[in-house]
């Protein structure tokens, strides 16, 4: 009889720490971050990328709260790139898509977040995502066109895409 109530009380005992243990783990969740080495690959890739046709560039790579982890500006990119990089980068973050997709599908907004501070509509920003959560993104500006400056951004992610191929 004790053997059968000791069974009771610990199977009883584990049961309730299972069912607290998943209703904790519903509480929280995992998130996944770019470290420092793979965000600067981006930037480089970009700027060299920008080089080869000619643009002296700034880039800026956010994690995907927007926070600058990298900013690189050529020696005779103007300074006003750097921040505009960055805004575009963040506006990635902000609505989940390209800068200039953004622009396209919300031009009933365009003017008014040009006037947010932190975020601006142009082409040249993109997301960096691996395994199915975006990372963070990518902001270029400086070349002559915000399509110039997307394909500079591109190249920086294709740097390293087979690294963010294989995230888990």
């Amino acid at each position: 009889m004790t053997n059968s109530l000791t069974r009771l009380v610990t199977g009883t005992a584990a049961a309730l720490c299972l069912g607290l243990a998943s209703s904790a783990q519903a509480d929280v969740y995992t998130q996944r971050f770019m470290t420092l080495e793979l965000a600067n690959d981006i930037a480089m890739g970009a700027v060299e990328a920008c080089r080869e046709m000619g643009h002296q560039t700034a880039v800026v790579v956010v994690d995907r709260a927007g926070n600058d982890q990298v900013v690189l500006r050529d020696r005779m990119a103007g300074v006003q790139t750097i921040q505009i990089a960055g805004d575009k980068a963040r506006a990635v973050t902000m609505s989940g898509t390209t800068s200039a997709n953004f622009r396209d599908n919300r031009e009933d907004i365009r003017m008014e977040m040009n006037h947010v501070d932190g975020i601006i509509m142009l082409a040249g920003g993109l997301p960096i995502e691996a395994a199915g959560s975006m990372l963070g993104a990518v902001g270029v500006s400086g070349a002559p066109g915000g399509d110039l400056d997307e394909e500079c951004a591109q190249a920086g992610i294709d740097r390293v895409q087979e690294r963010l191929d294989f995230v888990m």
